[in-house]
C-alpha cells in the first residue's frame, strides 16, 4: 500500500506544482499575467480545495477508497490534458479552481487511510515517505519541466508549457486506472485479507491506540458536531495554516533561480538540490518521531530550522549563502508538515471524526496559500524582503504554537495528567 500511495502522492503534487514551472517557461507571456495575475492563478487552487475538502472526506469514510480516489485520480489527470485549450487569465483560473475541487480529497484521503492501518508509533516514518513523494515531484518536476518546455516547443503546433500539462496529465491518468486494481480499502473491507487478517489489521489498531471497545460509528452531522466542539481541531488548523504560509515559497523557487543568477533550463535545474535536501532531512524526522515518539518536538526543531535559515537569507546578500539556506529552510518546512500530520491524525478518535477534523485542518490550513501566493511579488526582486521576513516570523509561530499544543495534549491526543 505504502509503495502505491508514495507513486500516486507523487503525480499529485507534480499535477499540482506544474504551475509553478510553467510560469517562467511561457506560460505567463503567452497568458499576459502579471505578477498579481499569478498569484490569483496560484491561490484561486486553494478556494475550491477548501470549499470541497470536508464533504469529499465525509464521502469517504463511508465509501470505498479503492474506487473514490482513484476517480478523483482520473478526473485531475483529465483536466491536465485539456489545459492545451486555454489561452487567458480567465481560462486558467477556471482550470485551477475546478482543479482544486477535484484533488481535494486526495491527500487528507490517503491520510485518513493510512490512520487506519497503521499505529500512532508507525505513522510518522511511512507519513513522511510518503510525503517525500511531494519533495520527489519537486525535484524530479523541475527536471521534467526543463525537458518537456525547450524539447517539445512548439511540437504540434503547442507552446512547451502546454505539453507540460499533457503529459503530466498522460501520466495521471495511466497510474489512476492502475489504482483501481492496488490500492486497500479499510481493514474490515478489504475483499483480499482473510478473517484472521481482518481481525489482526482491526485489533492492533485498537491496542495501539489504547482501545479496548470496538470503535463507534457516527453519522456525518454528529462527526461534524464533535471535530468542531474539539480544540484540538483549531490549535491544528492553525499549525498548518502556519506551516502552510510558510511552504508557498516553493511555488517561487523557479523565479527565486532567476534573481540569483540562473537563466534557461538551469533555472528549472537548480531547484532540485532544495528537494533532494529537504527530502534526506524530512525522512530522518520521521523515522526519529516514530522512535522517540515525540512528534511534536520534532516539528519544533524543523520550525526553529527553517526560522534559522531565513533569517539568514534575510541578512547576508551573498548569492551562494542564500541558496545553501534556502535549502535548509525549505528542508524544515518539509519536515514540519509529515511529521505534524502523524502526530494530528492520531488525535481524534473515530473514523468519521476523524476524517471530518483532518479535512478540516487540512482544508483550512491550505487557505494560507491563498494569502501567501501574494507575498512574492515581482515588485520586491531581487532581495523579496516581505516575502523571506513573513516566512521567518510564521515559521517561528510555528514553534510557538505547536509547543502549547504539545503540552496541552501530549503526542496521543491524551491530556496530560498530573
Amino acid at each position: 500500500m505504502r509503495n502505491a500511495q508514495l507513486s500516486y502522492n507523487h503525480l499529485n503534487y507534480l499535477d499540482r506544482t506544474n504551475i509553478g514551472n510553467a510560469y517562467p517557461g511561457g506560460m505567463g507571456t503567452d497568458l499576459n499575467l502579471t505578477s498579481s495575475d499569478y498569484s490569483l492563478v496560484l491561490s484561486i487552487f486553494f478556494v475550491g480545495y477548501l470549499l470541497w475538502e470536508v464533504p469529499s472526506n465525509m464521502m469517504l469514510a463511508h465509501s470505498t477508497p479503492r474506487v473514490f480516489l482513484p476517480t478523483i485520480m482520473f478526473i485531475w489527470g483529465a483536466m491536465s490534458i485539456g489545459a492545451k485549450g486555454i489561452h487567458n487569465l480567465g481560462g486558467m483560473v477556471a482550470f485551477r479552481f475546478v482543479l482544486g475541487l477535484v484533488e481535494a480529497g486526495f491527500f487528507p484521503g490517503v491520510m485518513l487511510l493510512m490512520s487506519c492501518w497503521y499505529k500512532p508509533a508507525e505513522l510518522s516514518k511511512r507519513v513522511a515517505i510518503f510525503y517525500t513523494a511531494a519533495l520527489m515531484a519537486g525535484a524530479f518536476g523541475g527536471i521534467l519541466a526543463g525537458l518537456i518546455i525547450e524539447g517539445l516547443e512548439g511540437k504540434a503546433g503547442t507552446r512547451g508549457w502546454k505539453w507540460l500539462f499533457i503529459i503530466e496529465g498522460l501520466i495521471t491518468v495511466f497510474f489512476a486506472s492502475i489504482a483501481f486494481f492496488v490500492l486497500p480499502n479499510y481493514p474490515a473491507t478489504t475483499k483480499w485479507l482473510t478473517e484472521e487478517e481482518r481481525e489482526l489489521a482491526i485489533n492492533r489498531l485498537r491496542v495501539g491506540a489504547g482501545a479496548d471497545a470496538p470503535e463507534e460509528h457516527v453519522s456525518h452531522f454528529q462527526a461534524f458536531k464533535d471535530a468542531c466542539k474539539d480544540p484540538k481541531t483549531w490549535v491544528f488548523v492553525v499549525v498548518y495554516n502556519l506551516i502552510n504560509g510558510a511552504g508557498t515559497i516553493s511555488y517561487f523557487f523557479p523565479t527565486l533561480m532567476k534573481t540569483l543568477g540562473y537563466t534557461g533550463r538551469k533555472i528549472q535545474f537548480m531547484t532540485v538540490p532544495i528537494y533532494a535536501v529537504s527530502l534526506v532531512i524530512s525522512v530522518t524526522g520521521g523515522i526519529i518521531a516514530d522512535k522517540t515518539r515525540q512528534k511534536a518536538f520534532v516539528v519544533l526543531g524543523a520550525a526553529l530550522l527553517s526560522t534559522v535559515s531565513f533569517i539568514i537569507i534575510t541578512a547576508v546578500k551573498n548569492s551562494k549563502v542564500r541558496y545553501a539556506f534556502l535549502c535548509f529552510g525549505g528542508a524544515g518546512i518539509w519536515t514540519a508538515v509529515p511529521v505534524f500530520l502523524s502526530w494530528m491524525v492520531t488525535m481524534f478518535d473515530g473514523r468519521e471524526k476523524r476524517a471530518v477534523s483532518i479535512a478540516l485542518v487540512n482544508g483550512f490550513g491550505n487557505l494560507a496559500s491563498v494569502y501567501g501566493s501574494f507575498l512574492w511579488d515581482k515588485k520586491y526582486a531581487p532581495g523579496y524582503l516581505p516575502g523571506f521576513a513573513t516566512t521567518t516570523a510564521l515559521c517561528g509561530c510555528i514553534a510557538i504554537v505547536v509547543t502549547f499544543a504539545r503540552f496541552m495534549w501530549g503526542d496521543k491526543g491524551v491530556a496530560k495528567t498530573s
